[in-house]
């Protein structure tokens, strides 16, 4: 932290911790008294106000006291808090709800998100991993009508997908059920992108029966955008847990700031633009206030972490105010995707 000495670095600490438990601006008396920081008030005020100058502190309206900025948050999580895996009790509740229920990915990602946003207070966000690199492991055809079929492939770590299409003319039953034989022998143990780049070259030659023939040449003729249809609607998999779980913290008293989240919440677009760039660094990553370059975001914070199945990756986390305890969300965020890791590799075993 170039140019805070000691004291500084202390004071600074102190105010963010009071502005994050009470969300009222810290005063130099009360930081004397509790935080026995071995100064008086007024050697604390003359300090928050050196603080200030650098761009640290701010004064809201006509408080006395001190707020930290974007700026002094930045400092916090990366010189300041020491960040210590969550607790037993914590670590076990965590387990407990993601692991109890089906185990399709998004299944398992949409209570990861729900239980993270209800143990930070904050909302929980997590993005479902591209399939790009998704090994095929079983396709199935299922009539739905004479004249519409539904293809289910099973991918790699539990995922699936589904695509509709719609033949011409009734389809046996045996023609189906050959197909399917076909797509299996032909795909099984080829990721999507394979399968989109080369599906046309790898059926002609199969040389089916006639009942068969028309329907193999559907995916023939339209696999490329059978499996487009099946990769993109990935794209935007953005999951949120309750966001009414953020309604009791101060921020949002104001509607105005309400406003603000649930425009959040309903741009799943953009959501999922700025999660998939976070899943393509890796790690844990944190973004607060006008970080984001984007007004939309200037009053939040975002902090997720990658998770990873083989080859399929995506992140989970929590969007909350900029005052958040972040001690204890990146150590539960952090946490929830190594988790998540461990549970989608115990599927890709399973499944395998």
């Amino acid at each position: 932290m170039p140019g805070l000495n000691e004291r500084e670095r202390r004071v600074l600490e102190a105010v963010i911790q009071t502005y994050v438990e009470t969300a009222q601006p810290a005063g130099s008396r009360s930081l004397a008294h509790k935080f026995g920081l071995g100064v008086s008030p007024a050697t604390i005020r003359n300090t928050m106000s050196d603080l200030e100058e650098k761009g640290y502190l701010y004064h809201p309206h006509a408080s006395a006291g001190r707020v930290p900025t974007d700026v002094a948050y930045r400092v916090y999580v990366d010189s300041l808090i020491p960040i210590r895996p969550p607790g037993a009790t914590e670590r076990r509740r965590l387990t407990a709800q993601i692991t109890t229920g089906g185990s399709a990915v998004e299944a398992i990602l949409r209570r990861a998100a729900q239980s993270l946003g209800v143990i930070t207070q904050e909302l929980g966000i997590a993005l479902g991993p591209r399939l790009d690199n998704a090994v095929l492991e079983h396709v199935e055809l299922i009539r739905l009508s004479s004249e519409r079929l539904l293809i289910a492939l099973t991918l790699s770590a539990g995922a699936m997908r589904t695509i509709f299409v719609d033949v011409r003319g009734e389809i046996a039953d045996a023609a189906i059920a050959e197909v399917t034989r076909v797509l299996n022998d032909r795909l099984a143990g080829l990721t999507l992108r394979q399968i989109r780049s080369s599906l046309g070259d790898r059926l002609r030659d199969v040389g089916p029966t006639r009942d068969a023939s028309d329907l193999l040449n559907v995916f023939i003729e339209e696999g490329d955008q059978l499996f487009d249809n099946a990769l993109d609607s990935d794209d935007d998999t953005v999951l949120l847990g309750q966001a009414s779980v953020l309604a009791g913290q101060p921020e949002f008293a104001s509607i105005d700031n309400m406003r603000k989240l649930v425009a959040l919440t309903e741009t799943r677009e953009k959501l999922g633009e700025l999660l998939r760039r976070r899943s393509e660094t890796g790690g844990v990553s944190i973004t607060i206030g006008n970080e984001h370059n984007d007004p939309k975001l200037a009053s939040f914070t975002v902090v997720t972490a990658s998770y990873h199945a083989g080859p399929l990756s995506g992140v989970i986390g929590v969007i909350g105010p900029t005052r958040m305890p972040y001690d204890k969300v990146i150590s539960l965020v952090t946490h929830t995707s190594e988790l998540l890791t461990d549970l989608l590799k115990e599927n890709s075993r399973t499944h395998g």
